[in-house]
């Protein structure tokens, strides 16, 4: 299955016999202080910069109803973000992983997206569709 927005993630992780959960960070993008000229420029056009993890959760993915609902949530409960890190965990059926295992999962996720160590994870925009990160 291609995934190509975050609804087809949604649908993916539905489709699996184990029971799962997504784990979701939401980041901003900012300069640093010391940008040059050129990256300021970059930055400006929508190019650049660098992410920080704004906020996370894990939602089940049969509780959501798509991603519409998961941004007007996300509006409400932070600030404003640019991109979403996924992924998700399984559990061993019938059982979903443990609160534990998210937290760990979640925790970790969020230190890779700090540390700009994001290719195990599906990064979306915040219209829901899949981007390409260079």
């Amino acid at each position: 299955m291609d995934i190509t927005t975050f609804d087809d993630l949604l649908l993916a992780a539905r489709q699996q016999p184990e029971p799962q959960r997504l784990l979701l960070v939401f980041a901003g993008a900012s300069l640093p202080a010391d940008a040059s000229a050129q990256q300021r420029a970059d930055f400006e056009a929508g190019e650049g910069g660098e992410l920080a993890p704004l906020m996370c959760v894990d939602k089940d993915p049969h509780a959501l109803a798509g991603f519409a609902d998961l941004a007007a949530e996300a509006a409400t409960l932070g600030p404003p973000w640019v991109l979403l890190f996924a992924a998700a965990l399984a559990g061993r059926a019938p059982l979903p992983p443990s609160d534990a295992e998210v937290e760990t999962a979640l925790q970790q996720m969020v230190e890779a997206v700090r540390h700009g160590d994001v290719t195990r994870y599906a990064p979306f925009d915040s219209a829901g569709q899949a981007v390409q990160l260079v």
